[in-house]
C-alpha cells in the first residue's frame, strides 16, 4: 500500500511550510460529501497523530489515516498550473466514478 507525491506537488507544499515557518508535512484523506459520496481532504500538519501513515517524497511527508488508505491506496498527489488555475490534483486508481463538478468521486 502506497501513495506518491510528485516532485511538483512536494516543491508546492515545502514553499508553503516555509512560509508558515512551521509545519510537519501534509495529510491526505477523505470525507463522505457531494453527490458521488467521497470527497477528498487535504490539510497541512504540525504534527501527526499515532495512527497516520507516513510517506516521504521528495523530502516531504505525506501522513494518510488509515481509514482512508482502502479508498486512495495507489493514489498519486500532483500539483498543476493550467493557465490561470493551479491546485492539486488526484489521480487515483480506485475511482470508478467523479461527479460532474469534480468535487466528489465513487469507488
Amino acid at each position: 500500500m502506497a501513495i506518491t507525491m510528485t516532485e511538483a506537488a512536494a516543491r508546492h507544499v515545502s514553499r508553503y511550510l516555509s512560509r508558515r515557518g512551521k509545519g510537519l508535512g501534509v495529510r491526505l484523506g477523505v470525507k463522505t460529501s457531494g453527490c458521488s459520496g467521497l470527497a477528498y481532504k487535504l490539510e497541512y500538519v504540525d504534527e501527526a497523530e499515532p495512527e497516520d501513515l507516513v510517506f516521504e517524497q521528495h523530502g516531504v511527508k505525506l501522513l494518510i489515516d488509515p481509514k482512508s488508505l482502502a479508498y486512495i491506496d495507489g493514489t498519486e498527489l500532483d500539483f498543476v498550473r493550467e493557465g490561470l488555475n493551479e491546485g492539486f490534483r488526484f489521480s487515483n486508481p480506485n475511482e470508478r466514478d467523479r461527479c460532474g463538478c469534480g468535487e466528489s468521486f465513487r469507488v
